[in-house]
Order: C-alpha cells, then structure tokens, then sequence
C-alpha cells in the first residue's frame, strides 16, 4: 500500500518541463538572474497581485535577508507556533525573540499579547500567516504605527491568500513566501520576499548576491540567497497549473469537513469569512473527548502509511535555546502549549485520491477497528 503524506505539489507531467531545459541549455545561463529568474518575479508580481517580488533559494534565507534590509536590532515579537525557522532566522541576525501568545481560535499571534510585550528595545513585530490563515493585518498595523515598529510577515503558508479581494502581502514592511516543494506552489526548494517599492527590492537584491552593485563594487555584507534558472523555470511551470491546484485542495478540504463533521473529540479550522484561502493545510485538533490521543492516533495513522504530521509541536519556546527566555514561559502561552498538544494535519495535496482520504477519515472514526486491523494483519 501506498504511503500518503500530510502535503504535495502537483506535479505537471515531465514533457512540459523538457523545453524549458532546452531553453536553460541553449541560453547557458543558470543562474545569477537570468531569462526564466527575471520572468518569473514578473508573473508573480502580477499573479499575486503585489509591487515587487524577490526570489530566494528558499525563504530562510529570504527570512534573514528580510531582516537585515530593515536593520532590525534588539527584539521582535514573534509567535511560538510555527516553523523554527521564523526564530533561527532572528537569532543568526543576533536579535532576541519575544514570543506573544496565539489566539485560539486562528493559531495567528494575538495582538492583545504583542502589545503586553512591548519594550524599549522592540523594533519589530513578525507574525505568521498559520496555515495560510490571515492575522489580524489591520491591528498589527496599527500597533505597529503607534509604537513605530517594523513588520515581517513570515507568509510561508499564504501563497495566493486573499482578504476582501486583495493579497494580504501588501500589508507589513515585507512578506516572506516559501516555495518548498511541500507548498502550494513549489520552485522544488525557493521563497521570495514581496516588498512595496523600488529602492528597498534594490537593496533586497543586492543582499541576496553578496552585496554586489557592479563588478568591482560590494555596499553590504551580503549572502548568496539566489534562486537558479532551473528552480525558476519549475515556478513558471507551476504557476500554469496553479489554478487547478487550488480548486483540487478546495475540494479536498470541503470533503474532510463533510466526512469529519459530527466525530466526538475532533474539531476542524474554522474559516474566517471574507477570506480567499489556499487550503494549504488540513489541521484537526484532536480533544479530550477523542477515545484516544492525539500521538496516539499519529502513530496509528503512519502505521497505516498515513504521514500526518503534528504542526507545531513542540511548540519553537520549548527548544532548548529558547526555553530560556522569559517570553518562553508556559504560563505566559497556555493557548499555544494546549493547542501545540492537540492540532494533527491530515494529508492534502491535489492529487489525494478520495478513497484514500475516505480511509484516513475512517481511522479516525474507528481508531480501535483500524488497530486490530493492523495487529491482525501484524500477526
């Protein structure tokens, strides 16, 4: 039997790919900017509906690049439910996070608790779009204005998301988008900062290629973050499809919901209105009324080649080099650690067939059927 995974790009058949490895070849540019690099943060720009786009070789290194072309020092406020990247980031550019608690009912950071948190050395907010959920853009915008704050969105989830009909990339300082092949839309590893005008994709440039204006010329310290021709070609490839993608992963999601409403213990992200979303994941937080665990049902379903995953546990404040800091407290993120303990994303990509999320949504039902199931098939 198959293994299925929590997420997957959909993949165009390889003969479309082939004469965009011809055009590679013939050009004999594979990097550094080059023809389909140049192409491609054009289309996005006019996909997504933003000014500029920056591509990445992935977006941890957009992310620190992000933060040293804001010159962001001391603290930056940040949420402990997410990816450790979004705080690897901030400690390799020597800042501190200051992680706020998440509101319960989005997974995003909750402004009430960014505003609690401000000190004189706060310089930053960078919230996180979960799951490819919008945070509250307008509040944080305006905490941010009032305290004189800079704000990042780490967008890693929220390729394509829309609130009122506009990409909410537009809001913040910039917005990082991660292409890893596990997204929506892939360029196999990649991301891109989305910046707002001219002069700072300028420097976001430069920075991405070692700080170099010209060929005798360095301005800043910079970091070698380009994407190739080859990732930026797969990104063209993918951006024809996209559209099918989506209307897949929508189908998917409406379909979990239908087959998962009424299940005792198990409770699906609820959607806010007004929002065009992804479906970039399917999360379900498994409760105290569920006959079993949450790792308990984890484990049952990657014994039955279901790869799940539990994002994000462990919450980022519980590694060891954050656990230390004071904003790292249980007591001061009980909605994050409860819900860190409780969230599971079932597998959705465009190309999961129904009866197999018919199969994954029945171990859920019948988790104690599916384990003497497997036992009797162990035996």
């Amino acid at each position: 039997m198959k293994d299925i995974f929590v997420t997957s790009p959909l993949l165009p058949p390889l003969e479309e790919f082939i004469p965009y490895l011809e055009k590679i070849w013939e050009k004999k540019h594979l990097t550094n900017g080059g023809y389909f690099h140049q192409q491609l943060e054009v289309e996005l720009a006019s996909y997504l509906g933003v000014k500029h786009v920056c591509l990445f070789a992935n977006a941890t290194l957009a992310l620190l690049t992000a933060l040293q072309a804001l010159r962001i020092t001391g603290e930056v406020i940040t949420t402990p439910y997410s990816f450790v990247a979004t705080s690897h980031t901030l400690q390799w550019n020597g800042l501190t996070p200051v992680f706020a608690d998440i509101d319960p009912q989005t997974y995003n950071i909750d402004p009430d608790r960014i505003e609690e948190l401000i000190t004189s050395k706060t310089t930053a907010i960078m919230p996180v779009h979960c799951y490819g959920i919008p945070c509250d853009i307008k509040r944080i915008e305006k905490i941010a204005d009032i305290y004189g704050l800079k704000v990042i969105y780490d967008a890693a989830h929220a390729f394509g998301v829309k609130q009122g009909g506009e990409s909410i990339l537009n809001y913040g300082d910039l917005s990082v988008l991660s292409f890893h092949a596990t997204k929506v839309f892939n360029t196999f590893e990649g991301g891109a900062i989305i910046c707002h005008n001219e002069r700072i994709k300028q420097r976001i440039d430069y920075l991405k290629n070692f700080g170099i204006a010209g060929e005798t010329t360095v301005v800043a310290a910079g970091i070698n973050g380009k994407m190739n021709e080859f990732q930026a070609a797969f990104g063209l490839l993918q951006l024809q499809h996209i559209h099918t993608a989506f209307e897949k992963r929508m189908a998917l999601d409406a379909y979990y919901r239908e087959l998962l409403q009424g299940v005792p213990g198990i409770t699906t992200l609820k959607i806010p209105e007004n929002i065009d979303w992804n479906h970039a994941y399917f999360p379900v937080r498994v409760g105290q009324n569920y006959p079993v665990s949450r790792d308990e049902i984890y484990e049952l379903l990657k014994k039955n080649g279901i790869m799940s995953r539990r994002y994000f546990y462990p919450l980022i404040s519980n590694f060891p080099m954050y656990r230390g800091l004071p904003s790292a407290a249980e007591t001061s993120l009980p909605h994050a650690n409860h819900i860190a303990e409780e969230i599971l994303c079932l597998p959705i990509y465009p190309d999961l067939d129904l009866s197999d999320l018919e199969r994954i949504v029945n171990i859920i039902k019948y988790p104690f059927v599916s384990v003497n199931v497997q036992l009797d098939k162990a035996s």
